[in-house]
């Protein structure tokens, strides 16, 4: 038996769709719309341009202030700037920092209470109250591979007496009205930021085949992803941008996250878990993180459950004797992807991390908000999950 409730925003995929997204307003009755997007991307005429022009005369303003710290203050100045535009709705262009803060400022600015009151519950308990009724919807403009379109959440951080505090709001009015996947956009995206996303948006494909809140629908989504990405990555990783490989990695990474974030769960757990641990904490990209930790997560996995290892081979394409063997090249393969990406392969490469540090990164993942999502029957302790980081060492 399974139960799958599931309302993503509406997709939109293809060469210059984002001409329509003034089209994609006016079914939900926006009229003016406030872009949010990072330092960088909003000073690339190559995405900028095409976006204003689809937008047209709904266009108010732009916040081009997003980083990758995702910082409350960010949010804060966004919700003011929806207040002094009037904005009734968000365009996100970018990628996952940009369409965290859009979101997080849809919270913000429809919020009864004021800025220094929800500084002071979320440095408190992590989140952020979202107020009752209708938000302004969000409109998502990816622009990375790292899969966090398709979603509910809206991570952000802060630091309150010198400490990094890390939360967000989990509801099912953010995930987005609308997603416009534009292939030329992506070719936009330096090399080492897209293929370090695309390892992100990969693992959300292989976590879902496994999470214990899976369904055959979404078996189904994450497989064919997976049968894009081994082929798309690759290519992309060696510096291919062509139609064919965009298609399949852009494609495949919808797939991948598709049924992912739901009312009654994720499908995220072990190999986020370790991202989250490592690059919340330390100067490397969360893909990067990914690309380190995942084939140990998954040789550990593999040797507590079954872990639908059958199902990640489908999807690679790859056929082996024995449960232990097939186990064995479901890893190769991960591998395969993460180097022909390009990615680090040991954590010691992490310039500021130290394996003193790897007990409190262990403890870190222990806790994270993705772990009771792992496979029934999986249950690691502390010690375990800090023998992973040491063989990632």
């Amino acid at each position: 038996m399974f139960r799958f409730e599931y309302d993503p925003g509406t997709i939109r995929y293809g060469e210059n769709c984002v001409d329509h997204l003034g089209e994609e307003l006016d079914a939900r009755g926006v009229e003016r719309a406030l872009v949010v997007t990072g330092t960088t991307v909003g000073t690339t005429p190559e995405v900028m341009d095409p976006v204003r022009e689809g937008l047209g005369d709904r266009l108010v303003d732009e916040f081009a202030e997003t980083t990758p710290e995702k910082r409350l203050e960010t949010a804060f100045a966004g919700a003011d700037r929806v207040a002094e535009c009037d904005a009734d709705a968000l365009v996100a262009v970018g990628g996952g920092s940009s369409l965290d803060i859009a979101k997080i400022i849809a919270v913000i600015a429809d919020a009864e209470v004021s800025h220094e009151e929800l500084r002071e519950t979320f440095e408190s308990s992590g989140s952020i109250p979202a107020p009752e009724g209708d938000l302004r919807p969000v409109v998502a403009v990816p622009t990375t591979l790292a899969g966090a379109d398709l979603s509910m959440i809206g991570g952000i951080t802060t630091r309150a007496d010198g400490e990094l505090v890390r939360g967000g709001v989990y509801d099912e009015r953010l995930m987005p009205a609308a997603l416009c996947y534009d292939p030329e956009l992506f070719r936009t995206t330096p090399d080492g930021v897209l293929c370090a996303s695309a390892m992100n948006g990969f693992d959300k494909a292989v976590e879902t085949v496994y999470a214990n809140t899976a369904t055959p629908i979404t078996d189904g989504t994450a497989v064919r992803a997976l049968r894009l990405l081994s082929r798309g990555l690759p290519a992309l990783g060696a510096g291919d941008r062509d139609d064919e490989t965009l298609h399949d990695a852009v494609v495949g990474t919808v797939l991948a996250q598709y049924g992912c974030s739901r009312s009654d769960g994720l499908t995220l757990s072990l190999i986020h878990a370790f991202g989250h641990g490592l690059a919340r904490g330390y100067d490397i990209q969360q893909g990067g993180a990914h690309g380190i930790i995942a084939p140990h997560a998954l040789r550990y996995l593999f040797a507590k459950v079954d872990g639908g290892r059958d199902l990640l081979a489908e999807g690679f394409g790859v056929e082996a004797e024995t449960p232990e063997a097939t186990a064995e090249a479901v890893v190769e393969e991960v591998e395969a992807i993460r180097d022909g990406l390009g990615l680090p392969t040991h954590l010691r490469e992490i310039d500021d991390m130290s394996e003193s540090d790897l007990p409190d990164i262990a403890e870190d993942v222990h806790t994270d908000g993705l772990m009771p999502y792992c496979p029934e029957g999986f249950d690691p302790t502390v010690g375990e999950l800090e023998a992973v980081l040491r063989e990632a060492w």
